[in-house]
């Protein structure tokens, strides 16, 4: 599985190659194979030997696009689904996205879990607008362009299908 750390460029790709049962496994991470053995689980943490080292996982978030980890005191961020937005939008039917377009529109179906703007705020490209959940997933819709949030056509905990508009930006 592919975890991409946050603000950085960098994409770490984990897989287990060999379970030894009795939670020891066998992992590669950047081409290396590591020996795991898992000692302790927990809601809020996890204990585990690597490669003859003991370390401590702590979760300070965990959802379903991120989670935020304090890994022997230091703190990280990884996006779990680091090409869901590029699959989305190329799922989405939209060939391309221009400055003259209004509609900020939904991909996918799915229920409004949070609004992260106002009408009237001023976004910039990329800017989240609102999360998604659709399929026990959570997807953030970016603002499509830079520009002031005229409208909003949603409200949290409401459903939306494919192309139902969100928002208008101009």
């Amino acid at each position: 599985m592919k975890f991409k750390l946050e603000n950085t460029n960098e994409t770490l790709d984990g897989v287990i190659v060999k379970s030894l049962g009795n939670t020891e496994f066998v992992v590669k991470i950047r081409n290396n194979e590591h020996d795991l053995k898992i000692l302790n689980m927990s809601h809020e943490k996890i204990e585990f030997i690597l490669d003859n080292s003991f370390h401590i996982a702590k979760y300070l978030e965990n959802n379903t696009s991120k989670i935020t980890i304090v890994v022997d005191g230091v703190k990280l961020t990884f996006n779990k689904h680091p090409d869901l937005d590029k699959i989305v939008y190329k799922n989405s039917g939209i060939e391309s996205v221009t400055d003259s377009q209004m509609s900020l529109k939904s991909q996918i179906p799915g229920r409004i879990v949070s609004i992260n703007v106002s009408q009237g705020d001023n976004v910039k490209k990329g800017d989240v607008v609102c999360v998604l959940e659709s399929m026990k997933m959570q997807v953030s819709i970016k603002s499509h362009k830079d520009g002031v949030v005229k409208s909003l056509n949603i409200k949290q905990g409401a459903s939306v299908a494919k192309n139902d508009v969100l928002a208008e930006i101009e």
